[in-house]
């Protein structure tokens, strides 16, 4: 098979697209034809050898990547024949091995794809939707509060997400983004309001649209001055929700607290508020189910397996919209 396998930490040409032996599936495993591999803003920092959340330096060579969809094509020793042939999805974890033409995986991570969700969609649910989900925890905005959200980034693949959430719910949206092209699509998302976040002006132009209402939510994925200005819209009771920090300005993991204002920092651990034997799982189901009723409509940005730098490199540049997808 091909994979994109990583030699040394380093810049996005560090990724290679490579035939390596195709892997086996072990005992409770299943073996995946990859349709769609799922390319995370945490792959390019573990790439330059950032370790990030992980409980381990990554041991190179790798094969990156850990949210894979496609078709059960081998089993393995106790997996339940009815398995083979099925379209699924899987969030492989802490184990990378995504980027890559054929993946293994637990069958007790994997999900059966909604049959009105393509393997893409489905990528974009199992580890963005999932997050989406988690955020959702902290926040349940609706029309009862009279809730205005803002929402940085709001044309990545969270941000799509938040912003249609928040428009279901009856609430006020307010999608910032980078550029006339990526607020045009954030409008076209439904929010009320689409603003360019690179002029200077545009919190007085969120002023403007609200008129005498301040912002309730901030959905803060990206920290740096954005993220300080937005903060600023908020109401005495305004709540700051932090999930990522792309931009500069927050540190060691922490977030810039503005007093008098609730400050959540999303981590893994607040993830298992879901509840049940299996909260991470709880969650994904949730957001497999959102979007296989058509609440939740994950925009996507699709590269070559074997383009991997590129979409890399296009990550880090702020250039893509929605969730990054390599396809073989």
């Amino acid at each position: 098979m091909h994979a994109i396998r990583l030699h040394a930490f380093g810049p996005a040409e560090n990724l290679t697209y490579e035939e390596v032996p195709d892997p086996v599936p072990g005992p409770g495993q299943v073996r995946i034809a990859v349709a769609a591999a799922g390319v995370h803003l945490l792959d390019t920092a573990l790439r330059k050898g950032e370790q990030g959340p992980l409980p381990d330096p990554t041991p190179l060579p790798t094969v990156p990547g850990r949210e894979v969809a496609g078709t059960v094509e081998s089993l393995g020793e106790g997996v339940d024949g009815r398995w083979l042939g099925r379209p699924v999805v899987v969030h492989l974890g802490f184990g990378p091995g995504g980027y890559a033409e054929l993946v293994v995986a637990d069958i007790d991570r994997v999900h059966e794809i909604p049959a009105n969700l393509d393997a893409a969609q489905a990528v974009a649910m199992i580890g963005t939707g999932r997050t989406v989900m988690g955020i959702l925890q902290f926040a349940r905005p609706g029309p009862d509060e009279d809730s205005v959200l803002v929402v940085p980034a709001a044309a990545g693949g969270i941000g799509t997400l938040l912003v249609q959430y928040g428009k279901n719910a009856g609430a006020t949206v307010i999608g910032l983004a980078g550029g006339p092209e990526k607020v045009a699509l954030v409008a076209a998302n439904g929010a009320d309001l689409a603003v360019d976040y690179t002029l200077p002006d545009w919190p007085a132009e969120v002023r403007a649209h609200l008129g005498d209402r301040q912002a309730t939510h901030v959905f803060d994925g990206v920290g740096g001055d954005t993220a300080r200005e937005a903060v600023a819209l908020l109401g005495p009771d305004g709540r700051h929700i932090v999930f990522g920090w792309a931009g500069e300005g927050i540190h060691d993991g922490g977030p810039y607290l503005v007093e008098g204002l609730s400050t959540e920092v999303l981590r893994l651990p607040m993830l298992e508020m879901a509840g049940g034997p299996d909260p991470i799982r709880t969650l994904e189901l949730r957001s497999l189910t959102e979007a296989a009723a058509g609440r939740l409509v994950p925009a996507l940005h699709r590269f070559p397996l074997a383009e991997a730098a590129a979409a890399h490199r296009a990550l880090e540049n702020r250039g893509t919209t929605g969730k990054v997808v390599l396809e073989p």
